[in-house]
């Protein structure tokens, strides 16, 4: 097979270190509809609990109006009634720009978690490149954009459409009614529509979060070659070793612990050094070193062997020859015999086995 002369089809998932990088550059899953629609309800619902705030206002607003003109305007009174006005419409914008700040900021964080990066906020060489960006007219990233504003254009004018000819029996009863009625029903024209078209848009998001997904996901891919050349760049990146051998370390202690509950004893320092055997006549004639460790891996060794009834000794020097001249799966030199077969001999006895 030829080589692909690093290219090659891109038809692997990304790793996780291509994963990673890309995070680093900026580069995250993330629909930005979701954070609109979600700002929008949020915002929404706020505006709705001000409502009684915002009605107040408005009915003070336009008592000052009438006051104002029913008077001789001066200086003073035409800045009074301003700042009033000003006064009102501040008490329920800021909490509701407020609301909208932390809503866009924690919806952004939801879908990305914190992220800073300045290598996003670069120039980027292929953005200023006319045949990038003659590809990028016609990708798919942007037909699908655009379907996603006709069809937004489109729900959106059916839905206020429909509010208005539903109501049109509703409008010229605004003219007969009191000031406060006629507020309260425009308002409830208004939060009705609004939650049908965040209702509709709440769709479009869900829709939009599976597309730049599966999107994200299909512009990481890489092909095999780009894979095998980052197993061989990571294989000489001193991180990269400590890892593979600490995961070694780490699946090494958990395949030893699995093998203490076979073990006939456990010869111990007693708190630094544990040493777990077993003799099996029909793997040697030798006993073997089926788990040893030191410290906290010690301590684990002799509390799982409680846990089995495995007996445990107490023999300073033994253990720590034993910890220092076998491996695991070592059967016990020569030198160590007799002292080893004295302890089998009492813990086989007391067990009552030959």
């Amino acid at each position: 097979m030829a080589d692909d002369g690093g290219t090659g089809e891109r038809t692997e998932e990304a790793t996780p270190k291509k994963r990673e990088d890309a995070r680093k550059e900026g580069n995250v899953l993330k629909s930005q509809e979701l954070v609109t629609v979600g700002s929008l309800l949020i915002v929404f619902a706020a505006l709705r609990a001000l409502t009684p705030m915002l009605a107040e206002n408005l009915m003070q607003g336009t008592r000052g109006y009438l006051l104002l003109t029913s008077t001789e305007l001066s200086s003073s009174t035409v800045m009074a009634y301003a700042q009033d006005v000003m006064l009102g419409f501040l008490q329920v914008m800021l909490p509701l720009f407020g609301i909208a700040l932390v809503a866009g900021v924690m919806l952004n964080m939801v879908q990305t978690g914190f992220l800073f990066s300045t290598k996003a906020m670069g120039i980027k060489m292929s953005r200023l490149n006319p045949i990038e960006g003659f590809k990028r007219m016609f990708s798919v990233r942007t037909f699908f954009e655009l379907g996603k504003s006709i069809l937004k254009t489109l729900l959106i004018g059916v839905i206020i459409y429909m509010q208005i000819t539903s109501n049109m029996t509703v409008f010229p009863g605004l003219m007969s009614s009191n000031y406060p009625g006629a507020i309260q029903q425009i308002a409830e024209m208004i939060f009705n529509a609004a939650f049908m078209i965040c209702g509709v848009l709440a769709a479009i998001a869900a829709l939009d979060f599976f597309f730049q997904r599966w999107k994200y996901n299909k512009d990481l891919r890489m092909s095999k070659y780009e894979i095998k050349m980052e197993m061989k760049q990571q294989e000489g990146d001193p991180q990269v070793k400590g890892k593979i051998r600490q995961k070694q370390r780490e699946m090494s202690t958990m395949r030893m612990m699995q093998d203490v509950p076979d073990a006939d004893v456990v010869i111990t320092n007693p708190t630094e050094y544990a040493v777990a055997l077993k003799y099996d006549e029909k793997v040697g004639d030798a006993p073997m070193v089926v788990a040893k460790g030191k410290d906290k891996i010690a301590q684990k060794i002799k509390e799982i062997a409680g846990e089995h009834n495995i007996e445990i000794v107490e023999d300073k020097p033994l253990a720590r020859s034993l910890y220092a001249y076998c491996e695991i799966g070592d059967f016990i030199p020569v030198e160590l015999y007799q002292a080893v077969a004295q302890i089998l001999a009492q813990v086989f006895k007391a067990k009552g086995r030959r």
